[in-house]
């Protein structure tokens, strides 16, 4: 049944090609049970990615709803409209029945308020009700994550104060716009620096005061969050700073915590099971593109060479739009078809291209994968379960969550 799946944990399946779901299924039915269970969103695209795909997002969720209906799939799931900046991007998600809204206020956050001195956050604070937010926070936190201060005030005020608003305004438009329930997530994950515990409680009390009812947050961790790779940083100090955010969702008790680029970060997941224990949501894209891409390498090699030829050359310009560190090379010129898949320059390149490849071979990629349907199923079968296991593990910690 698509709906929306609250604070249960989920997981987001992104399909660029349309034709990933039966394999996302086949991962879920594998690993589950009763009593472990993780909530699937099985149409999940943003903004950006059906531009470069050339699909609508009726299309996306048509595509997904084929697909449950064929392999009879009749538990919760759930369809993301993923990244929406403006307002102008709603409608098409809304009358497609999408149960899921990622907002994304980058536009709106001020990354120079990390560095800026005092007398410039203070002349920016005045027209961001600076005395009314200092009369409400001043003080407030906690001595384990962090206390607001003049200073850690002001920075996040400036900061995040317009992104707070513009995320106000696109849940009231879509409360105006949708009758029913929905899941409403506000993403601050692509910002220069992380967020830091006090920041992330003033956000979490900003929405809160303003009557938003969201049901998850995806914050900007230590570390670098690459694309189709395993997150690269000091998974020590991560896990310090997870415990933080951790009490601090924990204070509120009424969202959890959204892991973007979450693909292929499994040194990552017992953390995140540790400290959220199962008040998570966890995003992946181009995995499963990826994993067409394998599946071409065995079906299709040829089609693969000339995929990986235009990759190479499309890779400048196309990894603007995304913190990835592949240097074409460091690619060996002699590296087999096979092996692209799992060196970590090749990945990238290949992850990063898709909306060139798919503008050039689309059609060919997809009818390859129609042919050859079984074998996706199976590689995405696989590739899923090694996710899922993770996080489906009992957290080592198993008592309640605090309210």
């Amino acid at each position: 049944m698509l709906t929306s799946l609250g604070l249960s944990p989920s997981f987001g399946f992104g399909d660029r090609l349309g034709l990933a779901t039966p394999g996302h299924i086949q991962a879920l039915r594998a690993i589950q049970s009763t009593e472990h269970a993780i909530l699937p969103v099985f149409a999940q695209q943003s903004v950006r990615e059906n531009a470069r795909t050339g699909r609508t997002p009726q299309q996306v969720l048509d595509d997904a709803r084929r697909a449950v209906e064929a392999a009879g799939w009749d538990g919760p799931w759930g369809a993301d409209a993923d990244h929406l900046k403006t307002p102008e991007d709603l409608p098409p998600f809304v009358q497609a029945g999408y149960t899921f809204y990622t907002v994304d206020p980058s536009a709106y956050v001020d990354n120079d308020a990390d560095t800026d001195p005092l007398p410039v956050l203070r002349e920016k604070a005045r027209n961001l009700n600076w005395d009314e937010v200092a009369a409400l926070y001043l003080g407030q936190g906690d001595e384990d994550w962090g206390m607001l201060d003049e200073e850690n005030l002001l920075r996040a005020l400036v900061k995040y104060g317009r992104a707070i608003r513009h995320a106000m305004e696109m849940y009231r438009r879509l409360c105006d716009m949708l009758p029913d329930q929905f899941d409403f997530e506000v993403s601050v994950d692509e910002t220069s620096a992380p967020t830091t515990p006090p920041e992330h409680f003033f956000i979490a009390s900003e929405l809160t005061r303003a009557g938003v009812r969201f049901t998850s947050l995806a914050l900007r961790f230590p570390g670098r969050w690459e694309k189709g790779v395993d997150y690269i940083g000091d998974l020590a100090a991560l896990e310090a700073a997870m415990a933080k955010h951790a009490a601090v969702a924990a204070r509120f008790g009424t969202y959890k915590i959204s892991l973007h680029s979450g693909s292929d970060k499994f040194s990552v997941y017992p953390l995140l099971v540790r400290h959220f224990r199962g008040r998570f949501h966890v995003k992946t894209a181009g995995t499963s593109y990826l994993e067409a891409l394998r599946t071409l390498a065995t079906t299709s090699p040829a089609l693969l060479e000339r995929i990986w030829a235009l990759a190479l050359e499309r890779y400048g310009t196309d990894r603007l739009s995304y913190h990835v560190s592949a240097d074409p090379a460091r690619v060996p010129s002699d590296l087999p078809l096979q092996a692209l898949l799992d060196h970590f320059h090749a990945r990238q390149i290949l992850h990063v291209t898709f909306g060139s490849v798919l503008a050039a071979f689309g059609s060919q990629i997809r009818e390859e994968l129609a042919r050859h349907a079984e074998a996706y199923a199976a590689r995405l079968r696989d590739h899923f379960r090694r996710h899922l296991e993770l996080l489906l593990q009992a957290p080592a910690d198993s008592s309640p969550l605090p309210a």
